[in-house]
């Protein structure tokens, strides 16, 4: 079931009306609609991939209530492992599978040698990795002592298939989201109306920007050769808005929608095209992911604790498995290292933590210097992005060598100026409110007939530039 549909539409006021009709005091009532609501939203794609998120909630559940009985740090270790091994080993057969098939095939295959191994047709399940993460952050900060075990099941479920958020993430830790499960939740009128502004935002990004942009970005990619290089580089910088405006997107309807049933997640995105540097680009790209690997990866492996070769190493590590994660491809894996090659100058002139602030606060407009580090920063992270959106290692190097020719600096051969004209109107939009959790949080300071007629408009452009109804890019993932 996709927010943006019609099916959606008619699902969301249900649920609402009921949770609320329930009233926040029947807090278990209300996790078990919620539990309900959330799995049949995600047996709406297909209900046989239920039983997995039920399967993984059981054994998770199980190894919190079995480690907050148990004291021995070698059964501890072991409960622990098994978590990881279940939820690791579902993602990887699904998700990794016949890459490393492929892969070991190939390899055989530059050395002369025929293995012969059947790939498997598989399924891969929506939003498995967000889930698995999700669920896996309750088994690692119980084993950590971060946080108790609890004994709820019902309210246990709901959290692991929190329907708003449970396909494409923000990626809730348990010390965050699950809590909320077990206090009274009351309605709150201001907070719903932020919800819902929120969530005007976010399907906004998507319709408007994300969907419009992907037509361009996919005409362009799939027929590189025929376009020249200042064509390509629009080409990326399509997929740049078409990917931000998706993902963000849906983060930002995942979180208006939590916040009319009473629930707040974290954020996911902080303007991060407005970013100086690339690690400040990370700071603020997918931030509950980029958390999630700094927490229990980066910070576990020792972090920035030892010497520099532990620094580059673990920083490699990171970026590589953040880009692995994304898919089963080698043009993931390579947009991670790409990444991680720019974050390694930073790195090692200890520059990684300089640009914390918010840009040009307090500015109408950023000076020189902060420009050109924007639109630096933005231009190598297009170059990211090629990799990202390719079919192949292949296409992404054709595609970057037809690009980097003196044609990218002649006359571009699609210019959809409408579609651009809309990408600037976000852009300036986004910039005026950078200050807030997200960019249109503080029209309240409008008067009342302009903040409704700037609704209308949204609204408006929404309706007169829907598209192909597409699904989210992050449900691949």
């Amino acid at each position: 079931m996709l927010f943006n549909s019609l099916e959606f539409f008619i699902f969301l006021p249900i649920v609402f009306g009921l949770y609320w009709l329930i009233g926040g005091k029947n807090i278990k009532t209300q996790n078990l609609l919620i539990a309900i609501a959330s799995y049949v939203f995600y047996g709406w794609w297909d209900w046989r991939f239920l039983a997995l998120i039920l399967f993984s909630s059981l054994v998770d559940y199980s190894i919190g209530i079995a480690l907050g009985k148990n004291e021995k740090p070698k059964n501890r270790k072991i409960l622990l492992w098994i978590s990881i091994c279940v939820n690791l080993g579902f993602l990887g057969f699904f998700k990794y599978y016949n890459f490393f098939v492929n892969s070991l095939i190939d390899s055989f295959s530059f050395f002369g040698s025929q293995l012969s191994i059947n790939t498997l047709n598989i399924v891969l399940p929506v939003g498995i990795s967000f889930y698995t993460f999700q669920t896996l952050s309750y088994t690692i900060d119980v084993y950590n002592k971060k946080l108790e075990p609890t004994k709820d099941f019902v309210g246990f479920m709901a959290f692991v298939s929190f329907f708003p958020q449970l396909v494409a993430g923000p990626i809730e830790r348990a010390t965050n989201l699950l809590p909320q499960f077990s206090i009274e939740r009351k309605f709150d009128y201001r907070n719903a109306v932020d919800g819902l502004r929120q969530v005007l935002w976010g399907l906004f990004k998507k319709i408007v920007i994300a969907d419009n942009c992907a037509k361009y970005a996919n005409i362009i990619f799939n027929n590189h050769t025929e376009y020249n290089g200042s064509t390509l580089l629009l080409g990326a910088f399509f997929f740049a808005f078409q990917i931000y405006g998706d993902f963000s997107g849906y983060s930002d309807i995942a979180i208006g929608i939590s916040r009319l049933f009473g629930f707040n997640l974290k954020r996911n995105f902080a303007f991060p095209y407005f970013s100086r540097d690339i690690a400040e680009f990370w700071r603020r790209w997918h931030i509950s992911l980029s958390t999630w690997f700094r927490d229990y990866l980066y910070i576990p492996l020792g972090g920035s604790r030892g010497g520099l070769k532990m620094k580059i190493r673990n920083t490699f590590i990171i970026f590589i498995v953040s880009g692995f994660w994304h898919g089963a491809n080698w043009t993931f894996v390579i947009w991670g290292a790409l990444n991680a090659l720019y974050f390694l100058p930073l790195l090692l002139a200890k520059k990684n933590r300089v640009n914390t602030d918010l840009v040009a606060e307090g500015k109408y407009f950023p000076s020189l210097k902060e420009f050109g580090q924007i639109a630096f920063t933005f231009f190598i992270t297009l170059i990211a992005w090629v990799f990202f959106r390719a079919d192949s290692v292949a296409h992404a190097l054709s595609y970057l060598q037809h690009m980097f020719t003196p044609s990218m600096f002649s006359k571009i051969e699609v210019l959809p100026i409408t579609i651009l004209s809309l990408v600037l109107f976000f852009i300036i939009t986004e910039w005026l409110g950078r200050s807030g959790e997200y960019a249109i949080e503080k029209v309240d300071f409008m008067k009342k007939p302009v903040r409704w007629a700037f609704y209308i408009l949204l609204i408006v452009l929404m309706f007169s530039f829907t598209g192909e109804e597409q699904q989210f890019i992050y449900f691949q993932f």
